[in-house]
């Protein structure tokens, strides 16, 4: 066995406890695909990461994992990876505070902005793109949650998620879910539904849930890659433009409060951010 450095951060937490924890082995050299595998299942986190050596080009490397398998690109694990890798000194960033991140999905851009206090990431997403497949028939509670007119769509950005639109926001936060009918949609069963927020003064402009039941995740607290999915799709459907930006809620019905800052940039690019916040410090033996 060998003691390895362990972070296990809080990623878009306000404060600690608020958001989706993620697991980080910092030293992981000498550990092969089954090994990482072994250790995000031992761990049963909706992710755990592992920083590798990164490649000409990239600032850090890293590789996703779920209890159940490695994704090409995942959010909450990309703005923790970042905060650890500048709060771990493994990369710095430029003198416009930003950093190339390496993970299966490529290389992706970062922002830092703050610091040792204050630190918030920006990831940019991969390239969003809607899957040509036919829409599932859905579980009635599903059936009656979806806003009227607004079918449910795949989209992909590394992973797979379908999108639903719910009819409020009240309605998406008492759903209960369907998870034996959400696991058994095509992609992975994964399932995102959205809404906009029921009042205009609550300071979140969407509320999201994200449910990945055929990955081994009933709920996930707090998802930057459905979350970037989602501003895809409002961006495709003309509900929102180029250089806009908003904050989504997810996390409440699990008794979290994550926070998602989501913007649009001139090329129409997504990219998710937050803060996070160190919980655990030590090490782990494998």
């Amino acid at each position: 066995m060998t003691a390895r450095r362990y972070l296990q951060l809080d990623v878009f937490a306000a404060r600690p406890g608020a958001g989706n924890p993620l697991g980080v082995i910092v030293d992981s050299e000498g550990l092969d695909d089954a090994a990482m595998q072994a250790i995000a299942a031992w761990l049963n986190l909706s992710e755990t990461i592992f920083f590798l050596p990164p490649d000409q080009g990239a600032s850090y490397r890293i590789r996703i994992f779920t209890p159940k398998g490695e994704l090409p690109f995942a959010g909450h694990p990309s703005v923790g990876a970042a905060w650890a890798a500048v709060e771990l000194g493994l990369a710095t960033p430029d003198d416009a505070g930003q950093l190339v991140q390496q993970c299966a999905a490529g290389l992706l851009p970062v922002r830092v902005q703050g610091g040792r206090w204050f630190r918030q990431i920006h990831v940019r997403s991969p390239q969003a793109e809607r899957r040509d497949i036919e829409v599932p028939a859905l579980p009635a509670g599903l059936a009656t949650l979806s806003k009227p007119g607004h079918d449910p769509e795949l989209w992909n950005n590394g992973p797979d998620w379908w999108l639903l639109e719910a009819g409020s926001e009240a309605a998406l936060r008492r759903y209960a879910p369907e998870l034996a009918a959400i696991a058994a949609l095509p992609g992975r069963g994964k399932l995102a539904a959205f809404a906009a927020a029921d009042r205009p003064d609550v300071g979140y402009q969407y509320v999201v849930r994200a449910f990945a039941p055929g990955v081994g995740i009933n709920e996930d607290p707090v998802t930057g890659s459905a979350n970037a999915l989602v501003a895809a799709h409002l961006l495709a459907h003309g509900r929102i433009k180029p250089f806009q930006q908003y904050l989504a809620s997810q996390g409440r019905e699990l008794g979290r409060a994550g926070e998602v800052r989501v913007e649009v940039d001139g090329d129409s690019n997504i990219w998710i951010g937050g803060e996070v916040q160190q919980v655990i410090s030590g090490q782990i033996e494998w």
